[in-house]
C-alpha cells in the first residue's frame, strides 16, 4: 500500500505504511485491549488496530473532519468493535484506554489524554514542539509517573487543539529532546532543574543519574 491523499487542500493523507508498521510494533496492541485512535481519517489504521486487539478488544476512533468521519463510519461498518466519533478529541472526554494512537502533530499532549491511560497503558503520538523537533514519542503510564521514549522522526499535520506554540514555556533542541525519559503533570509535580521541556500543563525530563553514575562522573 502506498500513501493516498485524503484531502489535498488540507495536506491529509492516509499515512506512511512503513512508519505505522513501526509504530504498531512499538506499542504492541494485545487482544482485549481498549484503543483510542485520534485522527482516524477514513479508518484504515483503525481497522488494523481493531484486528490486532481481537478477541474482545474495542477501538474508539475520533476524527475532527466530519466528512472524513462519515467515510470512516462507512468503511468500518463491518467492524462491530469500532465506534467513530466526529469531534475534537482535545476537548472531548476519552474512554479509559490501554492504548492511545494519535495521528496528528502535538506540541504537548492534553492532560486528560494522559489521565485516560490505564496503568501500563501506552500512548504514541507525533511530537512536534518546534520546527527542529519532530519525532514519535511513546509514553507509558507507570505507578507515579509516565515514562517516555523518543522514537523515529515523524511529521504529521498539526492536531487542532494540541498544537498551539503558546503552550510552550521551555522547548528543547533535537539533541535535548532525545534525552527525555519521563513526563509529569504540572499539577502533580512542579518542574525542577531537570526539566528538558516545559509546557503549560505537562513537563518532561531526562532519566535521573544513578548514584553509581554520579560517583564515577569525571571531575573538571
Amino acid at each position: 500500500m502506498s500513501i493516498k491523499t485524503l484531502d489535498r487542500t488540507k495536506g491529509i493523507n492516509n499515512g506512511e505504511p512503513m512508519l505505522h508498521a513501526a509504530w504498531l510494533g512499538s506499542v504492541n496492541p494485545q487482544g482485549g485491549e481498549v484503543v483510542t485512535h485520534i485522527g482516524a481519517g477514513t479508518g484504515y489504521y483503525t481497522a488494523i488496530l481493531s484486528m490486532l486487539t481481537l478477541p474482545n478488544g474495542r477501538v474508539h476512533a475520533f476524527e475532527i473532519d466530519e466528512r472524513l468521519a462519515e467515510r470512516a463510519r462507512e468503511n468500518l461498518a463491518p467492524f462491530e468493535d469500532v465506534s467513530v466519533t466526529s469531534g475534537d478529541a482535545t476537548a472531548l472526554q476519552l474512554p479509559p484506554s490501554d492504548l492511545i494512537y494519535v495521528n496528528a502533530g502535538v506540541v504537548a499532549p492534553p492532560v486528560h489524554w494522559l489521565e485516560s491511560l490505564r496503568p501500563g497503558g501506552r500512548m504514541i503520538f507525533p511530537w512536534h514542539p518546534s520546527e527542529d523537533v519532530a519525532f514519535a514519542m511513546l509514553i507509558t503510564r507507570g505507578q507515579t509517573e509516565f515514562s517516555a521514549r523518543p522514537l523515529m522522526p515523524a511529521w504529521f499535520i498539526p492536531c487542532i487543539g494540541a498544537s498551539d506554540p503558546q503552550l510552550s514555556l521551555k522547548v528543547p533542541d533535537s539533541a535535548g529532546a532525545k534525552t527525555i525519559r519521563s513526563v509529569w503533570l504540572t499539577k502533580d509535580r512542579e518542574p525542577d532543574e531537570s526539566a528538558i521541556a516545559i509546557f503549560r500543563d505537562v513537563w518532561s525530563r531526562m532519566r535521573p543519574l544513578l548514584r553509581s553514575q554520579l560517583l564515577h562522573k569525571p571531575r573538571r
